[in-house]
């Protein structure tokens, strides 16, 4: 079954490409590479034995959109990633967002239903959560006030997508991502962040010397040590919750014309003890120092991921340790194959 990707040069569009592949699915990419890397798909390569092809197109671009899925009559479903997602950045220029953002996902919806896509998956977020009054959340826990105009976008989209399936034949999954952190095994995928606002590849490339200093945004919240609290969850793990997604749409085991999964640990981490699990499995030493608090951020969020375990059979595997295990051995890679051109 021929499965579309967007934004499969990106960081999880990447990883999902290498588990589609895995479990047997063909793959077509559509990124424009404006926030990611087109050798992104040489590391899916090398893991996988096979080049995905990618269409370096805006989404935005109905014409262009619309003649992938001419191409491509055999196209089964889409995975919706395609997106910008910096939060600072949303709040400096939310009008780029909401732009990029929603008119890309009205271009795929509008696929659908001009070639019968059976099938859609949708990358949405933790933060449709905003402060949520009760933890952990539930896919039923209302939401609160988006924080940030990426977090509203990912509200919007969810919004569209369910009004949408009320109307059409296709089925529909949201899935609720909470922090994807790490890198493939084999290193030859990962994240990249030249300049970066996730904590994860800020923590590596201090370990590695890229930057001075980490800050930590805020050290006065009504948390345990006072930073703010997030589910971090491999990659990996994220990346195998849309195969099992489509493979439950597949079954036609679906109650619902949309769904809705959290994907979590279900396990609330602070920024602090993430950087301390980092220094411990990489045996680095982090300069760092509390900052301000950062505008969009919510206090505290993690998973209840009872729904997605029992309903599409997922179970994240990966511990805290292996997720910064895995980073660091991505970050090491990255320096190694940035002297290795050097040289060359």
């Amino acid at each position: 079954m021929k499965i579309l990707v967007s934004g499969g040069c990106g960081y999880i569009g990447a990883h999902t490409l290498v588990d589609l592949i895995d479990n047997g699915f063909e793959v077509l990419s559509v990124d424009d590479n404006s926030r990611s890397k087109a050798n992104m798909l040489n590391g899916v390569a090398k893991i996988t034995g096979k080049q995905v092809q990618n269409y370096a197109i805006n989404l935005c671009d109905w014409t262009k959109t619309a003649q992938i899925f001419a191409e491509h009559s055999d196209i089964k479903g889409i995975i919706h990633f395609a997106a910008y997602k910096s939060v600072p950045e949303s709040v400096k220029k939310p009008l780029l967002y909401y732009q990029n953002n929603l008119n890309a996902l009205l271009n795929i919806l509008k696929a659908v239903k001009q070639f019968g896509i059976p099938y859609f998956v949708f990358s949405s977020s933790c933060s449709v959560y905003g402060n949520a009054s009760t933890l952990p959340v539930t896919e039923q826990t209302p939401l609160q006030a988006a924080e940030s105009p990426y977090a509203q976008t990912k509200q919007m989209g969810e919004q569209i997508i369910q009004n949408f399936a009320k109307t059409h034949h296709s089925k529909h999954i949201l899935l609720r991502y909470f922090n994807p952190v790490g890198a493939h095994a084999s290193a030859h995928i990962g994240e990249v962040q030249e300049k970066p606002e996730n904590l994860v590849p800020y923590i590596t490339q201090t370990a590695i010397g890229k930057r001075t200093s980490l800050s930590v945004f805020g050290n006065d919240y009504p948390t345990r040590d006072g930073s703010c609290i997030r589910d971090y969850i491999h990659v990996m793990d994220v990346a195998h919750a849309h195969t099992k997604a489509l493979q439950y749409l597949i079954k036609q085991a679906q109650t619902q014309v949309c769904e809705i999964f959290n994907l979590g640990t279900g396990n609330g981490v602070s920024v602090l003890e993430a950087i301390h699990a980092f220094e411990t499995v990489s045996q680095q030493s982090l300069n760092y120092h509390i900052g301000p608090r950062r505008p969009g951020d919510v206090v505290a969020v993690y998973a209840d991921n009872t729904k997605a375990k029992t309903v599409l059979g997922w179970q994240p595997q990966r511990s805290l340790n292996e997720m910064m295990a895995s980073a660091w051995k991505w970050e090491l890679a990255m320096q190694k194959k940035a002297k290795q051109i050097i040289c060359d």
